[in-house]
């Protein structure tokens, strides 16, 4: 016997719970305060490191501390959020399902270290983070030749996803996306090098699904919880990306517990309960608009919480002004920290970032008015009143059948002189398409969602947001307040529409699938619901069998043609073997060598992988210069000359053949690698089922000086 009180956890009691049975208790504590913490500790991480970065002390004796610290204020922050109960069997198999798919998608990871595409850029950039613990990165002049050889036209510190910034006395490398990312994947390369690197976005894949199968267990309940997880982890787009290192499998577990802290303050705000209703939204609101620092592209969910906050506003709800000064805080903060990090990407991107902006000015004067109008006594007539719930319902399946049928007639382009008009056009002309580079196949975005869940399942998801907005439109007409499921659901669903409607996207596949990452959980979310209110209808209705038919039935809409779809990649592994062939480069180099890209291929793939990685001075090359024979060989006799009088040796890399090499006047030329490994399919108008082989190889040669 003891005498011991049993320890109480600060959980959420609507009307009509049953009584709780033994461990639920723990177990929605335990789960939830993983995923809120997690998150937090995600963005409060991410945030710290943008402004060490920034005074040059993103180094393991400051940050590793740092990061501790702000586990401990992660927790403490996390355990302010209350919980709902959540049976134990639900909360294990939510465990065991975040724990295989992590295994999974571990041990199928990609190895795409050449930063050919985005998770090869921020590969780079966290291993540049992790060594040179600045952004900017400081480059030496002299360690290249000297001032005088960054002054040549047509010889740059520049490559693809790096900006060469600073001046030729004082270069400087800017890489292009958020420091946040970078960050963490940096904190695993410090623990465990490339292995651990490769693994990380696993690790925080498993985080993802257990956090998807904890909002689902809230917002539909408990039961089904570990569907939605499921539906989840088997959905291809998804497992690609967490797969590689890019920023989503970061990105979404923070999303995902942002709206899970959200749905449990407006379960608090409804039961009386201030103080955790308040708790929960600024952890709500650091998620939200802390996420900036992570991905730019949650910029457009922090937009969204604006109506959500108005909405709270006008129901005088507890949470409502503490969870817009929270999203408004944290996401100026993230953005100017991205800024000043990030300063060249968000310019060249200021032409998708310019209409999120103003949609976000809209929705705050909209809100303004709203908020205004209801604080003075301002109602809608009661025609509106009584058309709004079937009006609004109507719009979101208009809205659904217009981005479904643009496929029939509209066809979506981009200018011409777009840099990714070139790259469509080839794609067009080697899959035996009409060439029409300008086309972003933008009107497709609904057709490659049917993809991977299938057309059912859009179907039913469709049908459950229209049904969704029926109900919360009712609520609000009648008085009553909003139920807590209202302010995910516009987050997500308008985050959704806005992608479909817009990808932004190079578009081919699977490439542009990532820009679903959002729109495909929420997918799952939609039909898990409809699961679950067509189960609870059927008991009430139909025969036991009847029900079980039921649920199993709008379960499979979405597993079965989830699952078809996902099982050509269940084991495949992109570029495999590309670790092993920068390897072998990097060991042909020696101190001293300054490597100046030869070819095209080259200047695309090579120059920050040799700096940051082998740890070797490199220089890349203009298309202007490389395709100005005399011009070129003179510059190449210059640098080659400023490097020799610096003690250095000049070592031309080209990695499309030996051409370059040769129109140089080199007659001999070592091989650096020569492998083949298996990459993305990169179609344009079918779902993609297999790999296909890439070769890396690359030469080296050493001019006289």
């Amino acid at each position: 016997m003891t005498s011991r009180e049993p320890r109480s956890y600060p959980s959420i009691s609507d009307p009509g719970d049953l009584p709780l049975l033994r461990g639920e208790a723990w177990s929605g504590w335990l789960v939830t305060r993983v995923v809120v913490g997690s998150a937090l500790w995600l963005v409060l991480g991410a945030t710290a490191a943008a402004v060490l970065a920034l005074v040059g002390l993103w180094q393991p004796w400051v940050a590793l501390p740092v990061l501790v610290v702000l586990a401990l204020v992660a927790g403490f922050l996390s355990g302010k959020v209350p919980v709902r109960p959540l049976p134990v069997w639900s909360g294990a198999l939510l465990v065991t399902l975040a724990l295989a798919s992590t295994v999974w998608v571990g041990l199928t990871h990609s190895e795409q270290v050449l930063p050919r595409r985005d998770s090869g850029s921020y590969l780079q950039s966290s291993i540049q983070l992790a060594t040179g613990h600045a952004r900017p990165v400081d480059l030496a002049a002299d360690s290249v030749g000297g001032p005088d050889v960054l002054r040549i036209d047509g010889i740059t510190l520049a490559s693809p996803a790096f900006y060469a910034t600073g001046s030729p006395q004082h270069p400087t490398i800017q890489p292009q996306f958020p420091v946040g990312t970078s960050a963490w994947y940096s904190v695993a390369w410090w623990l465990g090098g490339a292995t651990a690197l490769f693994w990380a976005p696993a690790l925080l894949w498993g985080l993802a699904v257990l956090s998807i199968g904890l909002l689902a267990s809230l917002l539909t309940g408990p039961r089904w919880g570990p569907l939605a997880a499921l539906g989840t982890a088997v959905v291809f787009p998804l497992v690609h990306v967490a797969r590689a290192t890019y920023s989503e499998p970061v990105a979404l577990p923070v999303l995902a517990g942002g709206l899970v802290a959200l749905v449990l303050a407006a379960r608090s705000a409804r039961v009386g309960e201030a103080a955790a209703a308040r708790s929960a939204a600024l952890a709500t609101g650091v998620l939200m608009g802390g996420a900036v620092v992570i991905r730019v592209d949650a910029l457009r969910e922090a937009i969204l919480v604006v109506p959500v906050v108005a909405l709270a506003l006008v129901q005088r709800q507890a949470h409502a002004r503490v969870l817009g000064w929270a999203t408004a805080g944290s996401a100026v903060v993230s953005f100017g920290l991205t800024w000043l990090t990030s300063s060249e990407y968000l310019g060249s991107i200021a032409g998708s970032l310019l209409p999120l902006v103003a949609l976000g000015v809209v929705l705050f004067v909209v809100a303004a008015v709203v908020v205004a109008g209801a604080r003075r006594g301002w109602s809608a007539g009661s025609l509106v009143q009584a058309w709004l719930p079937r009006a609004l319902a109507g719009l979101f399946v208009v809205i659904g059948v217009f981005l479904a049928s643009r496929p029939l007639w509209q066809t979506v382009r981009q200018s011409a002189a777009d840099p990714g008009s070139r790259v469509v056009a080839g794609l067009q002309a080697r899959q035996g398409l009409p060439v029409d580079g300008g086309r972003t196949y933008a009107e497709q975005s609904v057709v490659w969602m049917a993809w991977w869940v299938g057309p059912v399942a859009l179907v039913i998801a469709l049908v459950a947001v229209a049904v969704l907005a029926h109900r919360a439109a009712s609520a609000w007409v009648d008085g009553r307040e909003l139920p807590a499921w209202a302010g995910p659901a516009v987050v997500a669903a308008g985050s959704t529409l806005l992608t479909l409607y817009r990808p932004g996207i190079t578009p081919d596949h699977p490439w542009a699938d990532r820009r679903l990452v959002i729109a495909l959980p929420t997918v799952v979310l939609l039909v898990v619901a409809a699961a679950a209110v067509a189960s609870r209808w059927s008991t009430r209705r139909l025969p036991y069998a009847v029900n079980v038919a039921v649920s199993i039935g709008i379960a499979a809409a979405l597993l079965v043609p989830s699952a078809v779809a996902t099982l050509p990649h269940l084991g495949e592994r992109v570029e495999l073997g590309e670790l092993a062939a920068v390897d072998e480069v990097c060991a042909q180099l020696h101190p001293g060598d300054v490597v100046l890209m030869g070819d095209s291929r080259a200047a695309n793939e090579w120059p920050q992988v040799l700096r940051g990685y082998c740890g070797v001075p490199a220089l890349s090359t203009t298309s202007a210069l490389r395709n100005d024979p005399a011009r070129f060989a003179a510059a190449v006799d210059q640098v080659a000359t400023a490097v020799d009088a610096r003690g250095g040796r000049l070592v031309l890399l080209a990695a499309d053949s030996t051409d370059a090499l040769t129109k140089l006047g080199l007659a001999h030329a070592v091989v650096g690698t020569d492998r083949r490994v298996r990459e993305d399919a990169r179609l344009l108008e079918r779902r993609p089922d297999h790999l296909v082989e890439l070769p890396v190889q690359v030469w080296l040669g050493t001019p006289k000086p």
